[in-house]
């Protein structure tokens, strides 16, 4: 494979050449994806091929924003590894549910293994009660949406972008959604004498 400078990686890519400069650079983040993703047991030879593929798109795409501040090829991978830890994520949560993972009203949508088990009996009593009146308050003041986005992101750790594909919504009306249901909650643990200060303490170590 021949070696090129950054100007001549653009160049190729642009340029009458660009079919073998672009074989070159799959390859070349193929083995640097095998690098960075060592170890993933549930990952083979197809799925590194899958996520240079779509690197690949992403980086003509953004030729024009490569400044030459590092070598082209780092840049490029950099962009080859976000892909694959974007792809990742979404992989995890195919088949998730969002209605079972963030339940109905009845449902212990908080789970119970947030309380440490290495405190002590009385610290886990504390967090118990936080997590149960936590509970009771998103089920009593959020709507059915603020609640399933709350629980989704906050507490099951959805990615933003999973969520709002799920919810057939996007990132701006999400973070909107969000900011009115903490509103709503911090306003009805206020009420009720809670300061979310004291629920933090209650889970510092």
């Amino acid at each position: 494979m021949t070696e090129r400078t950054n100007q001549e990686w653009l160049t190729a890519l642009r340029g009458p050449g660009r079919d073998e400069a672009l074989v070159d650079l799959r390859a070349l983040l193929v083995r640097g994806l095998g690098y960075a993703l060592a170890g993933r047991s549930d990952l083979d030879d197809s799925a590194l091929e899958d996520f240079a593929q779509e690197a690949l798109l992403k980086i003509l795409a953004g030729l024009d924003s490569f400044r030459g501040e590092s070598r082209f090829i780092t840049w490029a991978q950099k962009i080859a590894v976000r892909v694959a830890f974007t792809e990742l994520r979404h992989r995890r949560w195919r088949d998730v549910s969002l209605d079972e993972m963030t339940g109905n009203p009845d449902s212990d949508f908080i789970p119970s293994t947030l309380v440490d088990p290495s405190a002590g009996p009385e610290q886990q009593a504390i967090q118990r009660m936080f997590l149960s009146t936590l509970r009771r308050i998103i089920t009593e003041e959020l709507t059915d949406r603020q609640r399933q986005a709350l629980v989704a992101l906050r507490i099951q750790g959805m990615p933003l972008e999973e969520v709002a594909r799920r919810m057939s919504t996007n990132r701006n009306a999400l973070y909107k959604l969000l900011h009115d249901a903490r509103q709503r909650l911090l306003k009805r643990m206020m009420a009720e004498g809670l300061s979310p200060k004291d629920m933090l303490a209650a889970f510092e170590p």
